[in-house]
């Protein structure tokens, strides 16, 4: 009953939206989503730079009831990876790095990886195996890891790469992790002050900087705290608290990934910076933007710490979303039309209504949403579709099984759980968008649909 009431809450909004203008559009469309508990963060949208929506959903605090504000701070997980970039840019400017060298330069203790460059860590494109798999299986998960235990574990395990360097793209927080101690190297600060030094400081960026909460806890006032939904408790908890999203403690001393904190307010000035030169001169703004080239010369969608597009609706875009339990965030630029959407959630499994709101912005219908109805499958019958589906050429979705429940996980997005509807048709509840897996002759898994707006995209299974 709460899907129908979510979705007829926003069927009456498409019918009742016509007569309202864009920003009570949006408020309306916020607003219904709040009332059925599929939000809670703060919003903002700009135009030129100019505030035409702010607004706050819920609770910062389940214990003390304080409510979410302008001023709230919050984790911006992989949302930090855009604020590293501009780091290892500046350092490069300053001469303190080559962007061509490889990344073993500045981190001598990994040279047995060779051939892969700090302009292949920035792009995605380097190959390297993901750390987190690793230190779940080696790793004293009784104490808290930093960068200097994934070098130390790099270093003595050498695992192998998983593509030859610049062949592919494969969004890596190894990478950006690796390139969060190149700028301690190099800076010869720590990944939080040099940031602030860089970067918070000269845009007056008050309320951001980075925090490692269990690491080296401190009292921040106007926290967020993120919460994960507990099905046993029948409430929001602490992702501290919930045994399968542990790993948010032993994994909180990481940097140059995530750990970046901040406000709707302050990204919107990183917005503005980013349209000048007060940090990097022309050229280097420019290579942020642009999307990396392979070895064979084609182009992937991801520049510098942000995601790229020409989309045929909203012009060239460029933004980043952020998935850490507890934490859902988003910034959606609109270069040719200097529009931006910012995005801070602290629930986990909320909805990310972007481009409901881009629609909004350009007068464009929004998309009425169906509700699908959820069947159980067994553990034996989901298994089959786990493994690596190619939607294109250096573009994987992953399907993966925990705890019983089905994932879905495109490059440089989150691990998103999907619910079968059949015994080869599933759904997205976080998107209107479903999966159809393809059978072969012998009634193997052999291929998936990705089936969203109207659109169908193939991809074959490639193990």
């Amino acid at each position: 009953m709460k899907t129908i009431r979510i979705w007829t809450a926003l069927l009456l909004f498409t019918q009742f939206a016509g007569a309202q203008d864009r920003v009570a559009k949006i408020d309306s469309l916020l607003n219904a989503l709040y009332a059925e508990k599929s939000i809670n963060g703060n919003f903002l949208v700009a135009e030129k730079g100019n505030v035409i929506y702010k607004k706050s959903f819920g609770l910062a605090n389940e214990r003390t009831n304080e409510k979410l504000d302008e001023n709230s701070i919050f984790e911006l997980a992989s949302v930090s990876k855009q604020f590293t970039a501009m780091a290892i840019m500046i350092l490069s400017e300053k001469g303190k790095l080559n962007l061509d060298d490889d990344f073993s330069t500045y981190l001598p203790e990994l040279s047995h990886y060779k051939g892969i460059t700090v302009r292949n860590l920035l792009h995605h494109t380097g190959g390297l195996p993901d750390y987190m798999n690793l230190m779940d299986s080696l790793s004293d998960k009784t104490k808290i890891v930093s960068n200097k235990d994934i070098i130390a574990v790099f270093a003595k395990h050498k695992p192998a790469v998983v593509f030859k360097p610049n062949t592919k793209f494969e969004y890596s927080n190894t990478g950006y992790a690796l390139l969060g101690s190149i700028i301690e190297k190099t800076s010869g600060k720590s990944f939080g002050d040099y940031l602030a030094a860089s970067i918070f400081k000269p845009l007056q960026m008050k309320n951001t900087f980075v925090y490692n909460r269990r690491f080296q806890p401190r009292k921040v006032a106007h926290y967020a705290f993120g919460y994960v939904y507990s099905k046993s408790a029948k409430k929001y908890i602490l992702p501290d608290d919930s045994p399968e999203n542990n790993y948010v403690v032993w994994l909180d001393g990481i940097v140059g990934d995530g750990t970046v904190n901040s406000t709707v307010n302050d990204l919107l000035k990183w917005d503005r910076a980013l349209y000048t030169n007060k940090l990097l001169s022309e050229n280097g703004m420019k290579q942020l933007f642009e999307a990396g080239t392979l070895s064979d010369n084609s182009k992937t969608k991801y520049g510098m710490g942000f995601f790229v597009d020409d989309n045929p609706d909203f012009g060239k875009l460029a933004n980043h979303s952020g998935g850490w339990p507890g934490y859902v965030t988003y910034i959606d630029r609109h270069l040719d039309h200097d529009k931006t959407i910012i995005a801070l959630q602290n629930h986990e499994g909320v909805k990310v209504p972007i481009k409901s709101i881009r629609n909004i912005l350009y007068g464009k219908p929004l998309e009425s949403v169906k509700t699908r109805q959820e069947i159980a499958l067994g553990l034996d019958q989901l298994q089959k579709f786990v493994g690596s589906y190619e939607v294109q050429k250096g573009f994987e979705m992953v399907i993966s099984l925990k705890d019983n429940q089905l994932f879905t996980q495109l490059p440089g997005q989150d691990a998103f759980p999907i619910f079968a509807e059949s015994d080869v048709l599933f759904f997205l509840k976080i998107v209107d968008a479903q999966i159809k897996f393809e059978k072969n002759e012998a009634g193997e898994i052999a291929g998936a649909m990705l089936l969203q707006n109207g659109n169908s995209v193939v991809a074959k299974r490639v193990n």
